[in-house]
């Protein structure tokens, strides 16, 4: 049986208990009942040249953790023995494709996608349909750097569309993101008769592992693309795991069963605004200590959560994103008395900056903020990377 997506999770319960207290919830429902939105229009359908398919899972995506393990769907991020040990919302997000990306090389002046969505639901409040359940496209240049080319824009489950048109010649690297808050049920590339096709296989370096809540998951980025760890993956130029999950990002311990079972380059724990002070306290030590068992060498990068970019103003919340980074601190100290090597830090202060600009509703970073965290993670995985403190 198919499992029904979760329901999007703000990162922060007190957060939303903020709003309600400021009747924001109660202003935005009368102004939506006073103005209801336009329905949708669907893009007008393209005519579609004559083309030859290229199916996906015949080569492999990257992202997708545990290859060799079964799985209930091919995009599902975890393999299907998790369904018996992870929470039953945790499964139900792992069904999304966030964070994977299918690599290819083509000379084709232009490229289609035909793909089917897991879920019906294309967007949500604070997530495009392009972020939510879009294909993004992006190129290698000629000096070997990543840049944008394209997306989707889904109106249905079923997408068949072109991506781009009328590229310049030349043969060249592609990669395309996958949906962050859908699944994939199939997905095909399509380009004209006579081009070129190389297939990529996944990249065997070991990849950078993330485990965290919605905004790891990638909310509120516009296109996948753009959420901070597909950034990240491209300016180390190295695979990624992304391991968020809406709302339930809390240092399982069922989630680190898994984990342990990925030779990673660099374990990112960043699960902090799903949790308060005192689970942090209960579950960060016993979280890295059951890693480190089982991986003795490889680094962890321990992240406080991001203030709320109006915690300025809300002086619960203020004390909440203090509690909580002050109990994430004391759980280093405990680890590092403890003999455990190979931790990083990265304060959770300016991770969004100081402007109060880059989130799209206080918690979730807009495109913006999801650079600024870019900017921030980088620098302490790279030392991470190279074994330097």
């Amino acid at each position: 049986m198919t499992a029904r997506p979760a329901r999007f999770i703000r990162c922060s319960t007190l957060a939303a208990l903020a709003f309600g207290a400021l009747g924001l919830n109660a202003f935005g429902t009368q102004l939506q009942a006073q103005n209801p939105p336009a329905a949708a229009t669907p893009p007008t359908p393209q005519a579609e040249p004559p083309l030859q398919w290229h199916d996906v899972t015949q080569w492999g995506v990257e992202g997708r953790g545990w290859p060799d393990l079964e799985r209930k769907r091919w995009f599902d991020r975890f393999p299907a023995l998790a369904e018996a040990t992870v929470t039953p919302a945790v499964w139900s997000l792992s069904r999304h494709s966030a964070g994977m990306l299918v690599r290819f090389k083509t000379n084709a002046d232009n490229i289609w996608a035909n793909y089917t969505l897991f879920s019906e639901r294309i967007a949500q409040a604070n997530m495009t349909a392009i972020g939510m359940s879009g294909l993004d496209l992006y190129a290698r240049d000629d000096a070997g750097k990543w840049r944008w080319v394209g997306v989707t824009r889904p109106a249905a489950k079923v997408v068949r569309q072109s991506i781009v048109g009328r590229l310049a010649p030349g043969t060249r690297e592609y990669a395309i993101y996958l949906p962050l808050y859908n699944g994939i049920d199939s997905l095909s590339i399509g380009v004209p008769p006579g081009s070129t096709f190389e297939r990529l296989a996944p990249r065997t370096e070991k990849p950078i592992v993330f485990y965290g809540t919605s905004i790891t998951h990638g909310a509120s980025a516009s296109r996948p693309g753009m959420a901070h760890v597909a950034i990240l993956g491209r300016r180390l130029d190295r695979p990624v795991v992304n391991l968020g999950f809406s709302g339930n990002g809390r240092m399982d311990a069922a989630v680190g069963d898994l984990l342990v079972k990925i030779d990673a380059a660099v374990y990112v724990i960043d699960c902090l605004p799903n949790m308060n002070a005192d689970s942090v306290t209960l579950k960060c030590v016993p979280l890295v200590k059951q890693i480190r068992a089982a991986r003795p060498t490889t680094p962890i990068v321990l992240v406080e959560d991001r203030r709320q970019t109006n915690s300025w103003i809300l002086p619960a919340l203020t004390k909440f994103h203090t509690d909580n980074h002050a109990a994430l601190r004391a759980c280093l100290a405990a680890l590092q008395k403890d003999g455990i090597k190979g931790l990083y830090y990265l304060a959770g202060d300016d991770l969004l900056g100081d402007d109060a600009e880059a989130a799209t509703d206080g918690s979730h970073p807009s495109d913006l903020g999801m650079v600024r965290q870019a900017d921030r993670f980088e620098p302490v995985l790279r030392k991470a990377l190279a074994g330097k403190k």
